[in-house]
């Protein structure tokens, strides 16, 4: 179950199946409902909001501000949070934004905002930015975001009620959405452990006489919170707040290279706490470092409410990446920077942690699958990455609509799936309770107990409690003289809610002290794991995925029923181990 099925079954798949039934029409018959016949379906939380662009919305250059594009866009956020949580709602956070188009005076902003899950008091709200040209009907996306958001009320405590995924789409969000929250959680921990345990590697060409002290770039401004400024609570608005600090970053990065900078990302807007009408917002920015084509300013704001007040409260924090561009839209060469010692060599080096890890998850996260390796080089400072990737990748072909159900033998459901890559999906409920199942399929030591695809397994190292890296090897098929290995990491994640899955996904990974060896054949899986449903007591649905990539599989030949006959037999002695070993609690299987 491991491997991947090569191109050559797509022939075979085509004339078997040409009487198969899709499994959205029989998992989700009440979908159809949602809605009257013919009426187009809209997200009941969706908000949208178009404005056109005025030379008072703009820049220097004739473009949109960035800031007021933030106002735009937390307020549009806002109102779609509210229309969930029917009470009013404050930012929370904003997540990175990438901005890949800039939007000129005359052009129409189109901001779409709904709600993708709601967690207990707190929920999600994703945000896509459009820019339209009235007299040439062109569109450019200009960004993406989530933000998140949380429900206030002053008496009494906010439950949320759940977001139902209807759509695909739908469905993918609401389920990456918690290991999202998971990932911005650990963010902290992640910088402070790249630091720690990995060498930062810096530009090695820096001109020492073409360096600019860091303190040269430091700006504070105040900023007095109005009514204009503050929602129907008095609280201040975030977009209102990220436009302010916007500005000093704009002003910092000005100020090292002499030009006018362009922003192209924000880093992770994080609001502390709130600040009212009446309060003197201080705003401070400095450029952490710079580097070849591309610089960071770290921008922060305290609150004070009276001059005589010596202690500030610390509302925001963000991290913003500025370039300079030529006439030709290109990025020109920046002046390096010197930082102070103490605070300032630490902010130096984690922007530089920082740089590494926009630059790993740009690859891991941002790209089509079909333009990466199937195999992603492994280390401590992509880890949270990696993980967060490998389980998104599962989330995301399990809430695809158009599985195909190609077999049915004994109640095991073989389903398949043919977009880019030909993928698997079989399904199956024992009689076994989900925690247990997750328990016992989530250690893959104990894999070769009922899986002949997995000759042995050995734990390479422990990443922490939910993630591991196995190295396993595979018995040699037919028309192969070489045994195959693989190098996966095991992410396994228990459910956010009431309703989600358990969770354990598959991928590949390199590891420089696990190279290929003339002994084995290397083989790759891209994505591939298990979801588990509680169904009631004592009763789970168990359901395997797996995406095939070209070459693999070379023992199942295009005969489809020799292909579920192979998974029905693997499928069927993981319910025997699972039936055997149901009361083994072990304490080497809790502790992984």
């Amino acid at each position: 179950m491991i491997q991947n099925v090569g191109n050559h079954l797509r022939r075979g798949f085509a004339s078997m199946f040409s009487s198969r039934t899709s499994r959205k029409s029989i998992s989700h018959p009440e979908h159809g409902d949602a809605m009257a016949e013919g009426e187009e379906y809209r997200n009941p939380t969706e908000v949208q909001m178009s404005q056109v662009v005025l030379p008072c919305h703009t820049n220097h250059r004739g473009e949109l501000s960035i800031g007021q594009l933030l106002k735009w866009i937390d307020t549009t956020a806002c109102l779609s949070a509210e229309r969930h949580a029917g009470c009013p709602c404050v930012t929370a956070s904003m997540d990175d934004i990438y901005f890949d188009h800039t939007i000129s005076v005359g052009q129409v902003v189109n901001i779409k905002a709904k709600v993708n899950r709601a967690f207990n008091s707190s929920m999600e709200v994703g945000i896509q930015v459009v820019s339209e040209d009235l007299c040439s009907e062109k569109q450019w996306s200009v960004c993406k975001a989530l933000a998140t958001f949380v429900a206030h009320r002053e008496l009494s405590k906010v439950k949320l009620k759940q977001v139902i995924p209807l759509t695909e789409e739908e469905k993918t969000e609401h389920g990456v959405a918690a290991e999202r929250r998971r990932m911005r959680l650990v963010y902290a921990d992640t910088i402070k452990d790249l630091l720690t345990h990995c060498a930062i590697q810096e530009d090695l060409d820096k001109d020492s006489s073409n360096m600019v002290p860091a303190e040269k770039t430091r700006v504070e401004s105040v900023e007095l919170v109005l009514p204009p400024h503050a929602n129907h609570q008095g609280n201040t608005f975030g977009g209102q707040i990220m436009a302010w600090m916007e500005n000093v970053a704009t002003i910092a990065a000005s100020r090292l290279c002499h030009a006018h900078p362009t922003l192209k990302a924000i880093e992770m807007f994080h609001f502390r706490g709130p600040s009212q009408v009446g309060d003197r917002l201080v705003l401070k920015a400095i450029v952490n470092n710079a580097f070849k084509h591309s610089m960071e300013v770290g921008v922060c704001v305290e609150a004070y409410r009276q001059e005589a007040e010596t202690q500030r409260r610390h509302i925001n924090s963000a991290f913003m990446t500025f370039v300079v561009l030529d006439k030709d839209d290109q990025p020109q060469k920046l002046p390096w920077i010197r930082p102070q010692p103490g605070e300032g060599e630490r902010r130096y080096r984690e922007a530089s942690a920082r740089k590494k890890i926009r630059l790993d998850r740009k690859y891991l996260v941002s790209c089509r699958q079909a333009e990466m390796a199937l195999s992603v080089p492994w280390d401590p400072s992509n880890q949270v990455y990696l993980s967060y990737y490998n389980v998104s990748s599962l989330k995301t072909l399990m809430a695809k609509d158009n599985w195909v159900l190609s077999v049915e033998i004994d109640e095991v459901r073989l389903y398949t799936l043919e977009e880019e890559f030909l993928s698997f999906h079989l399904e199956m409920v024992v009689h076994v309770d989900a925690a247990q199942v997750f328990t016992l399929l989530s250690d893959l030591l104990r894999r070769p107990e009922w899986d002949k695809h997995y000759r042995s397994v050995e734990l390479v190292q422990q990443v922490d409690e939910d993630d591991a890296i196995y190295h396993v090897i595979s018995p040699a098929l037919s028309g192969n003289s070489k045994p195959k290995d693989f190098v996966i990491l095991a992410s396994r994640r228990k459910p956010c809610d009431n309703g989600d899955p358990y969770v354990i996904a598959l991928r590949s990974v390199t590891l420089p002290t696990h190279p290929e060896t003339p002994e084995y054949q290397r083989g790759e899986t891209l994505c591939s794991g298990f979801c588990l449903w509680r169904e009631g007591d004592q009763l789970t649905k168990v359901s395997y995925y797996n995406q095939a990539t070209p070459g693999f599989l070379n023992y199942v030949t295009t005969n489809v029923a020799g292909l579920s006959t192979e998974f029905y037999n693997t499928f069927k002695a993981c319910e025997s181990f699972l039936l055997d070993n149901r009361n083994d609690l072990a304490p080497s299987l809790q502790t992984l």
